[in-house]
């Protein structure tokens, strides 16, 4: 629910744009919300935001700030229907409390922005702005949930500076992750401090899951050690929260032993050359959930860091050669964590996309690992797909 923000310097003024004024109010004290961050979010057409060239573009957020009184002021802003909200440290965060992904990658910005207002509407303010004229509302913002905790290695030293992942659970009874990631790939701003505390603040009343992130190359491709379920998100232990509560004692130790390192390589062709892309997957074998995910390296080898002894599935998604100046092709989802394979030894699975000109793919390939100790030099050769006629009998 967060675009560009416009710069909250004053604006000249403008006849054809109208003013925002309001006041901000914290509802557990009954206080003004001091220095607090208000933001208008344009009011699409739900009829007409999936279709039009502009579809994934947004509109830059018009946004002001409350001073001591918890009032504000935006001006010149551009006419039309907006929802207004504003958020605080230690109040609940909006972004925090919506489904992002919920229509799925097909969805339109546009479209994911109606949907995300739709399910915040209930705290939303609704307002039209007119050219030359002054829209004055009031905003109110409740207290947050927050989860607080340490983290510590299994001798008893404090975990510092480890990254950890939120997930919430929805009303359509399944767990999606909270919170926005930089540019890095890890959350923002979310790790322990010096003793190995940290604190997950701004919450929704509801259930959630913590994990923690162990510091490698991204956050796909880190180990997640959950509190109450080790390294199983789907055995983690439910954290619930009421609207303002603060849980503590959410803490989580980090094994030091039994751990290991998965790592080889990928080949194509009768040369067995790496291929100029591929996805590695590493599913746990029992329910083939992902455990873990990493891309290729340029001379075709991979790895993945402090793996726990088990069972796996090493599958390798949207393997292709791409040859100079031809667009690469992104994952589209087949040979993804959900297919179908038995696990039994090297297996293809899933058919291969239509040809792309410059583009050559490869069959997407699992094989089963056990892991008990340290595995260096997995070798994992790629099929070529099979003829056209074939592949589509």
């Amino acid at each position: 629910m967060s675009g560009c923000p416009d710069d909250n310097a004053p604006r000249k003024p403008d006849p054809t744009k109208g003013t925002v004024t309001g006041f901000v109010l914290c509802t557990d004290t009954g206080r003004p919300a001091r220095f607090a961050d208000v933001m208008l979010l344009r009011a699409y057409d739900p009829k007409t935001a999936g279709a039009g060239p502009d579809k994934d573009s947004i509109d830059l957020d018009e946004t002001g700030t409350t001073g001591l009184d918890g009032k504000f002021k935006i001006e010149a802003v551009p006419p039309g229907d907006y929802y207004a909200f504003a958020t605080l440290d230690g109040y609940i965060d909006p972004t925090l409390a919506v489904d992002e992904n919920r229509l799925g990658a097909g969805a339109s910005e546009r479209e994911k922005l109606i949907d995300e207002i739709d399910q915040w509407k209930d705290h939303l303010v609704k307002l039209t702005v007119a050219a030359q004229h002054t829209s004055d509302i009031s905003i109110s913002i409740d207290r947050g949930a927050a989860i607080e905790g340490t983290m510590s290695y299994d001798d008893s030293s404090p975990a510092i500076g480890i990254r950890y992942a939120v997930l919430r659970k929805t009303g359509q009874d399944h767990w999606i992750k909270i919170g926005s990631s930089g540019g890095d790939g890890w959350p923002d701003d979310a790790k322990s401090d010096g003793r190995g505390r940290y604190v997950i603040p701004d919450l929704p009343q509801g259930e959630y899951k913590v994990c923690a992130l162990l510091p490698v190359k991204d956050e796909n491709a880190s180990p997640k050690f959950c509190f109450g379920g080790g390294f199983r998100i789907d055995k983690a232990q439910t954290v619930k929260v009421s609207a303002g509560e603060t849980h503590n004692g959410v803490d989580i130790v980090l094994p030091l032993d039994g751990l290991f390192t998965v790592a080889g390589n990928i080949t194509a062709g009768t040369d067995a050359h790496a291929p100029s892309q591929a996805t590695v997957h590493l599913l746990y074998a029992d329910d083939r959930e992902e455990a873990r995910q990493t891309a290729m390296l340029k001379d075709g080898s991979f790895s993945f860091d402090y793996v726990p002894s088990g069972s796996y599935i090493l599958q390798v998604t949207n393997a292709q050669d791409v040859a100079a100046g031809a667009p690469s092709q992104s994952a589209d989802g087949q040979g993804s964590a959900g297919q179908s394979g038995d696990g039994s030894g090297a297996a293809d699975s899933g058919a291969p996309a239509q040809a792309t000109a410059g583009v050559h793919k490869y069959m997407d390939k699992e094989m089963p690992l056990s892991v008990q100790d340290d595995m260096t030099d997995v070798l994992v050769p790629l099929t070529e797909p099979p003829p056209p006629q074939q592949a589509s009998q």
